[in-house]
């Protein structure tokens, strides 16, 4: 509900007290969905795009804590052949100043998306 709450760009009385989850499939408009069913929120009400609907444009965010693209992942891996975006992400975390909670749509930490990126990316390249 925290994330739902910091990321909807609609007044917070338009959302029911119900439990919501998260939709990551990228050929469904849906992004949260109240689990009774009686509340769908796409991501047009959002204030951040989505990785998980959009996850090969540069310019939506992987990582939302510390503000790394898609593209920003892919041109280093191009111009290095590798990326030390995770290594920077898990130095973010240690110092304490990670909010995936908050900040990621989907509500707990983008490191495993990250990752998995990266590995995309290099095996891609």
């Amino acid at each position: 509900m925290l994330t739902l709450k910091a990321l909807l760009a609609l007044p917070l009385t338009r959302i029911s007290s119900s439990d919501y989850l998260f939709c990551r499939d990228p050929k469904c408009p849906t992004v949260y969905y109240s689990a009774d069913g009686s509340q769908v929120f796409g991501e047009e009400a959002l204030r951040e795009r989505v990785y998980q609907k959009h996850p090969d444009e540069d310019n939506v965010f992987a990582c939302y804590c510390f503000r790394h693209t898609v593209g920003d992942i892919r041109s280093e891996i191009r111009s290095t052949g590798s990326s030390n975006v995770a290594d920077s992400i898990n130095a973010g975390i240690q110092a304490d100043r990670c909010a995936c909670g908050i900040r990621n749509p989907q509500g707990s930490c983008c490191l495993g998306n990250v990752k998995l990126l990266v590995k995309e990316l290099q095996h891609a390249t």
